[in-house]
């Protein structure tokens, strides 16, 4: 198995879930034959994406299979919704894209091939996509509020954990089995502070990590609000802070 890669779906039925599935089953069928599984995750649905999810695998989709998460009233967050997905995976590489096809297959598959090692270079650990980084590009054009607290929430990482990455929060990740074994072990956040935390543990324990630029769709629904940046601000200092007490009790 080359590539598990995860599609978590929170009331998907009338949005693009289907045609992301039909695109990404294409593609990675394409690229990896059947050496590849699709592991689409329904997390705690109100509508039928779960009937939606099953007829679709149903439709001679064989290395496609999904498994409902339920998480009460609030349901579960997406991280630890991708978290239970990469403890299921079994490829050698495990990644997550969104539902909503913002990352196309065209657009993932570059990332897994800038991973190094069919370049003959060292092999990475880890590929992101960025939205940030030169070369790439989001369409639409985002508003300036959207763009200004994107930057500042990306200044606050860097000012505070030193990652040296232009965009940890999109939506499009892919590490080696080694690696998101390990992730799924230590992390420590499912919430807005999820991919920091992902990406801070593979700084910390010398993973190592390429950023790749990507084509990126805006979709609606998809994009966060200025106030729910600043929340996310407010949550990184929480988890810096955090941190520093975890360090500090070590060395007691």
């Amino acid at each position: 198995m080359k590539l598990s890669l995860i599609i978590p779906a929170y009331n998907e039925e009338k949005r693009n879930l289907i045609p992301t599935l039909n695109e990404y089953y294409k593609g990675l069928t394409k690229e990896f034959g059947k050496e590849f599984e699709l592991i689409i995750l329904p997390n705690n649905c109100t509508d039928n994406t779960e009937g939606v999810v099953r007829d679709w695998i149903k439709d001679s989709h064989p290395q496609a299979w999904s498994y409902v998460i339920k998480g009460g009233k609030s349901g579960k967050t997406k991280g630890s919704v991708v978290m239970k997905g990469f403890d299921m995976a079994s490829g050698d590489w495990i990644g997550f894209v969104d539902a909503d096809n913002a990352t196309t297959v065209k657009e993932f598959l570059k990332c897994y091939r800038g991973i190094g090692y069919k370049k003959g270079l060292k092999r990475n650990d880890g590929v992101i996509a960025s939205r940030k980084k030169p070369g790439a590009k989001i369409s639409p054009p985002r508003r300036w509020s959207q763009s200004l607290s994107s930057w500042l929430f990306n200044f606050v990482v860097n000012l505070l954990f030193g990652l040296g990455i232009w965009d940890t929060q999109c939506g499009c990740k892919l590490f080696s089995r080694r690696c998101a074994k390990f992730l799924v072990k230590n992390h420590t956040e499912t919430g807005w502070n999820f991919d920091v935390d992902l990406l801070y543990l593979c700084k910390i324990n010398n993973f190592k990590i390429r950023e790749y630029p990507i084509n990126w769709t805006d979709f609606p629904g998809g994009q966060v609000s200025t106030l729910d940046g600043i929340k996310a601000v407010l949550l990184l200092f929480k988890y810096r802070l955090k941190k520093w007490k975890e360090i500090f009790l070590s060395r007691l």
